[in-house]
């Protein structure tokens, strides 16, 4: 047996065994076609862990029916539905095969994913978890940047899932929160930045306004203690550190809903300040997002993006492994204002756990 073709026959084996190592990739999903838009919609604004509203459970059904022909002409554009679940899907094969490699004490490896607003939701997925027989369980969060109304709701899920059963879980459970200042993610902005500034002519490069943005929050959340600004703003922080502070930067908010107050200055209104003020070369960042973004299809490199989202997810799932902790400190401190019982119930249900 020549030695390529045992190690194939070794990733074969590997791939038809049960799996030993679960990890859940969370987020909050997308439409893929337009039919499914209204039910996307409406599990979201029936999500009391991102919004509560008066009489939600009888709102939500009027807000989600009355923005579903914006939203699906949104879709429209982009041809027809939402790519996170296909990208999603690709960056947990690339990750799990990588893992496999790494860690081959924890292999064989499978990923699965969660998804809050549409199929596969994230009971489904502990479900199919609890089926393949783990030993144990990440919960790795797609947003590198944590928030209550994000990865906060998708980890009360998980814990709503097994309290509502009134059973314990079979697999150990652990949760990779947030990765706000990753090396690899950090990497992937500046590499990017550097890309489009090369649009620019030389003589104007270095006065390119660079505008990261990111989705806002109400500053009824911000004010309860929430550390998604922070995160963000570290973020940005460490990559215009990797460009050497080369540029004039920001960072900016976009997709306020409502008549309260969000986090500001808002996207739209900074880019017209700054063309009124006469800056008008000016590079906008989605800081905040991974392959969620639909603005962002058609603005990256989407393979030289797979491979080092790839190697990220890796690295970051078998640094935790290694690490041998259920969670990050962060998560142990509950927001200093939280109104939100379950979230406190969902920490102990994690730092509860043993490895």
């Amino acid at each position: 047996m020549d030695e390529g073709r045992g190690l194939s026959w070794d990733r074969a084996e590997l791939e038809a065994s049960t799996p030993k190592t679960g990890i859940l990739m969370l987020n909050m999903g997308g439409p893929e076609t337009l039919g499914e838009v209204y039910n996307f919609l409406l599990r979201l604004f029936l999500d009391r862990d991102l919004m509560t509203l008066p009489i939600q459970d009888k709102l939500a059904p009027i807000i989600a029916k009355r923005r579903t022909p914006r939203i699906q002409e949104q879709y429209r554009r982009i041809g027809g539905g939402s790519p996170i679940k296909m990208w999603t899907s690709k960056q947990g094969e690339g990750m799990v095969k990588l893992l496999d490699e790494l860690s081959p004490h924890t292999a064989p490896h499978k990923y699965y994913i969660g998804f809050r607003y549409v199929h596969p939701l994230t009971e489904e997925a502990i479900e199919e978890m609890e089926r393949d027989g783990l030993e144990r369980a990440i919960a790795f969060t797609q947003y590198p940047q944590y928030s209550c109304s994000t990865t906060g709701s998708s980890l009360n899920a998980i814990y709503r899932y097994y309290n509502e059963k009134g059973k314990k879980p079979m697999m150990k459970w652990s949760t990779i929160d947030r990765w706000p200042t990753h090396p690899l993610l950090i990497q992937c902005f500046a590499d990017h930045i550097l890309k489009e500034l090369d649009h620019f002519p030389l003589e104007k490069r270095s006065e390119v306004v660079i505008l990261f943005s990111a989705h806002s929050l109400p500053m009824s959340v911000v004010n309860r203690g929430d550390p998604y600004p922070q995160e963000v703003g570290a973020t940005v922080q460490r990559v215009m550190e990797k460009l050497n502070y080369s540029n004039p930067y920001r960072l900016v908010w976009q997709s306020k809903v409502g008549p309260m107050p969000w986090l500001g200055p808002q996207t739209d209104e900074t880019i017209k300040g700054l063309c009124e003020r006469g800056w008008k070369n000016i590079l906008l960042v989605p800081i905040a997002f991974t392959s969620d973004h639909i603005e962002t299809l058609y603005e990256l490199d989407i393979e030289y993006s797979q491979v080092l989202a790839n190697e990220a997810l890796a690295d970051l799932v078998h640094s935790h492994i290694q690490s041998n902790e259920l969670c990050s400190k962060q998560l142990t401190l509950s927001c200093p204002l939280c109104v939100n019982p379950v979230c406190r119930e969902t920490k102990s249900f994690f730092t509860n756990q043993q490895l």
